[in-house]
C-alpha cells in the first residue's frame, strides 16, 4: 500500500487527483473516511462492472442513509441504474473511458466537483451507473469535523462553488440568476441577526456574502479552516 501526503489542504479534487496520477490500473476507487462500505459492495460492483463489460465511465455504490436507500427509491430492482450524476465519497472510476488531462477541475476546493465532474463526462456522451446491491453508508460531515470555523468554510465556498459551477456549464445570465437571490437572502439574515444579536448566525451569513463577493471579484476559492480565527 502506497500513502501519499501532499503536504498542504488540496481540497477534494485536487487531493484525488494527485491521487488518481499514481494509478496504474484502468480503474481507480475513490472512498472518503467518512464513508463505510457494506461487506459484499466491491463484490457487488465487479458484477455490475462486469455485466456492464466496461461500457461505464463512473460507477457508484447505492446510499444507505438510516437503513433507507436515498439515490434510489425502493421500486428499483435492478442490477444497475443509470443516472447523470453520483456522490463522489463513494465512485469506482473507469479511467480508460474520462479523456480529461485532470479528472477533477482543480478549481474547486469544496463542493461540486463530482458533480462538475459527471456533467461533463454525461456531456461527452460517457455513462455513469448505480448498482443497486451495492451498498454503502455515508456520515456526512465526520471526515471534516464539525468546528464552528470549518461550518464557516463550508459556507463560504458552498456559495463560491455554486456560482463557479453554473457560470462555468450555463454561462454568466445563469451564474448571477440563481446566487444573486442567495445574496439578497444572506445579506437580509445577515442584518437580522445583527439586530438580535445571534452572532453565530451572523457570521454563517457574513462567510456565505463573501464567499459571492471572491467569486463575483473572480478571486479563487482560496478560504481555508486556518485562515478562519477562533471564536
Amino acid at each position: 500500500m502506497q500513502v501519499l501526503i501532499s503536504g498542504e489542504n488540496l481540497g477534494y479534487g485536487k487531493g484525488n487527483n494527485l491521487g488518481i496520477s499514481q494509478v496504474k490500473t484502468k480503474y481507480a476507487f475513490i472512498l472518503n473516511p467518512d464513508a463505510y462500505l457494506d461487506k459484499n459492495t466491491l463484490k457487488e460492483l465487479k458484477n455490475v462492472k462486469d455485466l456492464l463489460q466496461d461500457e461505464f465511465s463512473i460507477l457508484s455504490p447505492r446510499i444507505v442513509d438510516n437503513k433507507k436507500y436515498s439515490n434510489l427509491s425502493d421500486s428499483e430492482n435492478f442490477f444497475f441504474i443509470e443516472v447523470d450524476f453520483v456522490k463522489g465519497f463513494a465512485m469506482l472510476l473507469n479511467l480508460e473511458k474520462i479523456n480529461f488531462n485532470e479528472i477533477f477541475d482543480k478549481n474547486f476546493f469544496l463542493f461540486l466537483e463530482e458533480i462538475d465532474l459527471c456533467k461533463r463526462i454525461k456531456d461527452s456522451g460517457g455513462k455513469i451507473y448505480i448498482a443497486s446491491n451495492a451498498k454503502i453508508y455515508h456520515d456526512a460531515k465526520e471526515s471534516s469535523g464539525s468546528e464552528f470555523k470549518i461550518e464557516l468554510c463550508r459556507n463560504w465556498h458552498w456559495m463560491w462553488s455554486l456560482y463557479y459551477y453554473n457560470l462555468k456549464h450555463f454561462g454568466l445570465f445563469s451564474a448571477y440568476k440563481i446566487t444573486l437571490c442567495k445574496f439578497i437572502s444572506s445579506l437580509l439574515k445577515l442584518l437580522l441577526s445583527i439586530l438580535l444579536m445571534q452572532k453565530k448566525k451572523y457570521l454563517i451569513h457574513k462567510y456565505r456574502l463573501l464567499g459571492l463577493i471572491n467569486v463575483y471579484n473572480k478571486k479563487t476559492s482560496w478560504l481555508r479552516p486556518d485562515h478562519i480565527s477562533n471564536f
